[in-house]
């Protein structure tokens, strides 16, 4: 980020502060004998501990000693933290086996796990032994998280055993800098945060289509070009007409700023793989130098989110050429084995249309336009191994078939990942509904807006990354996991630690600590631990993971059952149904609620008098039609899909974000739905909801019919509609002549191709419906 970005910073072990890790939980003062698997405040969890009554106590007479010189570095990391939290300063020397001393060592045969560690607390003596520098590095990690933060003098750790080693060897979080970008100064802080959770791997996307953020000397127009663009987007996506707030953005890492993070990340025994995006999302190089495009432009550096038709052109020598003088840079600057080369997100509209496209069809003797995607990624793999570097990709990469020797990140879900295991590639698993930071962690209308889904703390802690339909042979293939953060509604460091922090906690959990050894109640009550460390290491965590959530069941004659629940321990919800804010006075929630009248919930967490997160608010409008059967010609897909077609009729109408399981999807198809009221019922009012964003490739339906029947068989047409003006939610409430019914349907009808000149043109569309409606 030219000379911006390029801050002068101290010892890096200084910079954790005092308190960078959790409190240490010791033995109860009863305990009389050794507790196997005792859970200890440490995140992520080791894999095995053994507590007992014993006390060790560092003082200004406790010393540090080595065994090895490689241990040397974590001893200096040690005696910096001790001092800084209580001004103790330790002695560092070789062993000599005297009491109160503090061993660190390096000895594979203790720990034969790379990167294990094993740790004993006695009475008199501390000894920590890593497999190899990072496994004692990671022990560290562990110790210094059973310091209490604060302490002043001496500082006491009760006794304990810890054997522990990582789960997965790849164990990543993902960072976009393209849509909004971050100082050195900031990611080196979240460096130092991922590295106290064992995480060892950064994943920099560094190019995309609002910006291209790493100098190459050999092509300076990405510096003073691809690296601006003119204004960005404000709102969301979705919001029609878009508004922009007409000020330039952008800068780039200097390569001088590359290098100071990679030794930083090194010392955290983090290895920085770069992402440098093709064949698509390549807007920003294309404004720089639009002859690497299939129309020859003229582009500009994109100002809103979403993917574009205009790409790298495949039959375009001048464009390998191009990215061979860039990787050429980017090999030589990060030591990494892999480089992340995308491979997502690539229309072939340009490419079907394009005469060198099609004649580098023809003379590779490819089928298509998706061989022609395999030959790209497949000529730039080949380039980089005269590196002697590995190419990561998007789970697109699979299409026209698999580059030999690539690895396989999988997002659009776990299916690239378990086709790629049975092939005997490896796979990083980082599906985007289990571990996306960019999605919402909360439902409440007051969050902050995020890109859409619902991915909540423990929602992340429940992901296993190992498919259980792999073989144990093809599960070897799944090397790690690993969260994403996607920055279009990050525009600020502030915001950005809000979407990482603490879920981020979660993926290192789930990357780390044994499957078995995985316990939400026991990671929940470690987070909360941790709460004032996190604000101590001046990260702005979000905290909101105790709230009051969700989910409503069938009742008595169909009517709703409003279950609601806190994972915070020692609370009790108090709740109204007249819309009132429940104070302590208001009822005790004891089990669900039953709903027969339409109404407004609304519900406090309460810890002794005081009221802590935010208020609950659900609307459930109760109809004739509300828990009656509904019957579907067409299935929901993808994302929205609730599996139960009561939810269409449970009195819970989809919000606006779409995102909390209440809206079906029909993707290219109609909604064709049939509502049995059971008896024939007096009928004057028929409503539906419907969603019409069309930068969301949503579309209201064509035209909407409702038809009403006595007899299941025999349908009579009663309301029709064809506009539907609002960019949202579309309230349809038809008021029609009253006639006797028991059988109402439902049909939108599909736009089926969203039109030329239309964002996604050509791509199905999706129509989007909830709650039926019937009085």
């Amino acid at each position: 980020m030219k000379k911006l970005l390029n801050p002068k910073i101290g010892l890096y072990w200084v910079k954790l502060t005092a308190a960078i890790f959790f409190a240490a939980v010791g033995l109860p003062s009863t305990a009389q004998q050794a507790k196997r698997n005792y859970d200890i405040d440490v995140i992520p969890r080791p894999a095995k501990v053994i507590g007992f009554k014993e006390v060790f106590t560092i003082t200004h007479k406790t010393s540090i000693q080595t065994s090895n010189a490689e241990a040397l570095n974590v001893a200096g990391m040690l005696k910096q933290h001790i001092n800084a939290i209580s001004g103790i300063t330790l002695n560092t020397g070789q062993a000599k086996n005297s009491s109160n001393t503090i061993n660190l060592k390096i000895d594979s045969t203790t720990v034969s796990q790379r990167e294990g560690y094993h740790l004993v607390i006695h009475t008199h003596q501390i000894t920590l032994s890593g497999h190899d520098e990072a496994g004692l590095f990671y022990g560290l990690q562990t110790l210094t998280q059973l310091i209490k933060p604060g302490a002043k003098s001496n500082i006491s750790l009760r006794g304990c055993d810890i054997t522990d080693y990582p789960r997965f060897a790849y164990r990543g979080m993902h960072l976009d800098v393209s849509r909004h970008m971050f100082t050195v100064t900031a990611i080196k802080k979240w460096l130092t945060a991922l590295a106290a959770y064992k995480i060892n791997t950064f994943h920099w996307h560094l190019t995309d289509d609002q910006g291209w953020r790493i100098e190459i000397k050999k092509y300076p127009l990405l510096q003073s070009i691809a690296a601006y663009r003119s204004q960005t987007l404000i709102g969301h996506k979705r919001e029609w007409p878009h508004l922009f707030d007409g000020k330039k953005y952008g800068g780039f890492y200097s390569q001088d700023d590359i290098k100071d993070m990679i030794q930083y990340a090194a010392k955290l025994h983090i290895t920085i793989i770069p992402e440098i995006e093709m064949p698509g999302h390549a807007m920003a190089a294309l404004a720089a130098y639009p002859s690497l495009g299939c129309t020859g432009g003229p582009y500009q550096t994109a100002t809103y989110w979403g993917v574009f038709d205009d790409v790298y052109c495949a039959g375009n020598e001048a464009t390998f050429t191009f990215l061979e003088g860039v990787l050429d840079e980017v090999a030589t600057l990060f030591p990494s084995k892999y480089i992340h080369i995308g491979g997502d997100e690539c229309p072939k509209s340009r490419w079907k249309a394009c005469p060198k496209c099609q004649q580098r069809i023809k003379d590779e003797h490819l089928a298509d336009e998706s061989q022609l995607q395999s030959y790209f990624i497949k000529r730039i793999s080949n380039y980089l191994a005269s590196y002697n570097k590995k190419i990561i990709g998007w789970d697109e990469i699979l299409e026209g078939g698999l580059t030999p020797g690539a690895t396989v990140m999988s997002w659009t879900g776990e299916h690239g990942g378990i086709e790629s295991a049975k092939q005997g590639h490896n796979v990083i698993m980082t599906p985007e509904k289990q571990v996306y930071l960019d999605y919402y962690q909360s439902l409440y209308p007051q969050d902050s807006i995020a890109a859409g889904g619902y991915t909540p703390l423990n929602k992340i802690y429940k992901y296993d990354p190992v498919p259980q339909v792999l073989t144990a042979g093809q599960a070897q293939y799944i090397i790690g996991v690993q969260a994403n953060v996607w920055t279009e509604y990050m525009p600020n460091t502030q915001k950005a630690e809000y979407m990482m922090f603490p879920r981020i906690l979660a993926l290192a959990e789930i990357a780390w600590s044994p499957k078995k050894q995985r316990n939400l109640k026991s990671f929940l009550r470690r987070i909360r631990a941790g709460r004032e460390t996190l604000s101590s290491m001046g990260i702005n965590a979000a905290n909101n993971f105790d709230q009051i959530t969700d989910s409503i069941s069938s009742g008595k004659n169909g009517m709703p059952l409003l279950h609601l629940t806190s994972v915070l321990k020692n609370a009790v919800i108090r709740y109204t149904t007249n819309g009132r804010v429940p104070n302590q006075q208001s009822k005790l929630y004891q089990s669900a609620l039953l709903v027969d009248k339409t109404c407004i919930v609304k519900a406090g967490l309460f810890t002794g008098t005081k009221s802590v997160q935010e208020i609950y608010t659900k609307k459930i409008a109760i109809s004739k039609a509300t828990g009656k059967k509904v019957t579907l010609v067409n299935q929901p897909s993808g994302n929205y899909n609730p599996q139960n077609t009561g939810v269409m009729v449970n009195g819970v109408t989809g919000s606006r974000l779409y995102n909390d399981g209440e809206w079906f999807g029909f993707s290219g198809t109609d909604l064709d739905a049939v509502i049995n009221l059971d008896s024939l019922n007096l009928i004057s009012n028929l409503g539906i909801n419907v969603l019409n964003y069309h930068w969301q490739k949503m579309w209201a339906p064509v035209e909407l019919i409702f038809s009403v029947s006595a007899d299941g068989v025999n349908y009579q047409t009663v309301y029709q509609q064809n506009n539907f003006p609002v960019n949202g939610i579309n309230t349809v409430r038809a008021k029609i002549a009253p006639v006797k019914a028991q059988y109402i349907k439902v049909k939108a009808i599909n736009q089926r191709i969203i039109p030329t000149g239309e964002y996604g043109a050509g791509g199905k569309p999706w129509l989007l419906a909830d709650e039926f409606f019937v009085n």
